[in-house]
């Protein structure tokens, strides 16, 4: 999960005989797994001839950091992602989302490449070492335009979007609970329980007594109408931070670019804590910090704070760090247990 989500508490034996849905609510609404943008703190521009010391490592290292596995599933096998359009979305729009998937498994693309930043997140393993998968493919789509659900959902009508995307008598979703993860993806005039305020995405599993099955997903938002500057950053910049310049989107879109990153921070913890029961710091369940938790802010060396680190710049003054199959994105980094820090294919010490 990301900051300002934290998973539901285990209910008692004697709360689960009392009005399970109804308390099931009440979680959702306090609780999920969310992913927040984080904006700059001062007015410094960003400097990109920050000079990285090799005494140093800026990025999120930290000796108080315990990530630990608690034992839950991993998504070991082949991971298909299902999606759902929700909301009016224009062509070009899909393209770059379908693009940034099917580049998580695209080793022929440049260097540094989404296959490299992938790679981090599969050095986690489940109790008996298997590893997450190399192999993630886009799946069955959805499409619903005409905002079955309205345009103002909650944590609970999440789901319910879901269960219609699975449960509809035309092209229903495949119901895939071992290795299919659902992304919702809703429409820059949607607003979603806490967007903006606290998240701009969130992960968490299917309630079977909601959907029937228990089935990892994740919402992502198109904050360009609503708050570009606190979901689209560094593509945009929050209104009350004077003289600061936003970077250029590397593909033209800055609420589509925006929710790149948010994408990947949360199929990123999707697939290492899918069931709010395997890798995550902290003591408190209901709480965790995840993987990519643990690096908000952070896109190359030296990153941290309001300093995004040492990305790179194309011909036409875009900002990226890594390279997809055809396109370029701007992505966070993810924490690398094995060496306590954060990284990314772009990472100067590669």
């Amino acid at each position: 999960m990301c900051r300002g989500f934290s998973a539901p508490s285990t209910p008692s034996t004697a709360v689960l005989s009392f009005t399970f849905v109804l308390v099931l609510s009440f979680l959702l609404a306090v609780s999920p797994v969310a992913g927040w943008r984080p904006w700059p703190k001062n007015n410094k521009m960003n400097v990109t001839d920050y000079a990285f010391g090799d005494s140093k490592k800026f990025e999120g290292s930290s000796e108080f950091v315990k990530l630990r596995y608690h034992m839950g599933p991993v998504l070991t096998t082949n991971i298909t992602v299902h999606t759902i359009w929700y909301g009016n979305w224009e062509k070009n729009q899909k393209k770059i989302v379908r693009e940034f998937i099917n580049s998580f498994s695209a080793a022929e693309a440049p260097r540094p490449s989404v296959a490299g930043w992938w790679r981090t997140v599969q050095l986690y393993t489940d109790q008996t070492g298997a590893n997450i998968s190399k192999s993630v493919r886009l799946g069955e789509e959805k499409n619903d335009r005409f905002y079955s659900h309205g345009k103002s959902l909650t944590r609970l009508s999440i789901q319910s979007v879901i269960k219609s995307a699975i449960t509809t008598k035309t092209r229903p979703l495949p119901i895939n609970p071992r290795s299919g993860l659902y992304l919702l993806l809703t429409a820059d005039d949607v607003y979603v329980q806490d967007f903006c305020t606290s998240v701009c995405g969130f992960h968490y599993f299917t309630f079977p007594s909601l959907v029937g099955y228990t089935l990892p997903y994740a919402w992502v938002g198109n904050s360009a109408k609503f708050c570009p500057g606190q979901c689209a950053y560094p593509f945009a910049v929050p209104e009350f931070i004077p003289n600061r310049k936003p970077f250029k989107s590397p593909n033209g879109d800055v609420g589509v670019d925006g929710m790149i990153s948010v994408i990947g921070h949360e199929m990123a913890e999707l697939a290492t804590n899918p069931l709010a029961n395997a890798w995550y710091a902290g003591q408190d369940p209901t709480f965790p910090v995840e993987i990519a938790d643990l690096c908000e802010g952070i896109y190359g060396t030296g990153g941290g704070g309001s300093y995004t680190g040492q990305v790179l710049d194309a011909r036409d003054g875009a900002t990226y760090n890594m390279n997809g199959i055809r396109r370029r994105f701007l992505v966070q980094w993810v924490w690398n247990h094995i060496l306590n820090y954060c990284t990314g294919p772009n990472a100067l010490d590669h």
